[in-house]
């Protein structure tokens, strides 16, 4: 239940953002893919933030979170890659 609710605050909160910027809801399209951007920029900050707080550098931390995967999703030629890298990963975890 209690997803929901946060999840209908966000919500609320995006109505009050859009009210203040003058944008009817549903948003035109262009809105709507900038704002998804930045949900998907935004949900990287605090995994990433965190790797650099304990001291790893920015590309460190971006590499290590995976972050152009999660936001650009899975790119072309890169599947066996991500595979093998999930496989390396596991292992370690079992180790």
């Amino acid at each position: 239940m209690k997803v929901y609710i946060i999840s209908l605050g966000a919500g609320v909160l995006v109505g009050v953002i859009y009210s203040l910027l003058h944008v009817r809801s549903p948003a035109p399209p262009l809105v709507a893919l900038i704002g998804l951007a930045g949900i998907l920029i935004g949900e990287q900050v605090i995994p990433i933030g965190k790797q650099v707080l304990a001291g790893a550098s920015i590309s460190s931390a971006w590499k290590q979170g995976m972050g152009t995967q999660h936001i650009f999703g899975m790119l072309p030629g890169h599947h066996s890659a991500r595979q093998e890298y999930v496989a390396t990963k596991a292992v370690e975890k079992l180790s």
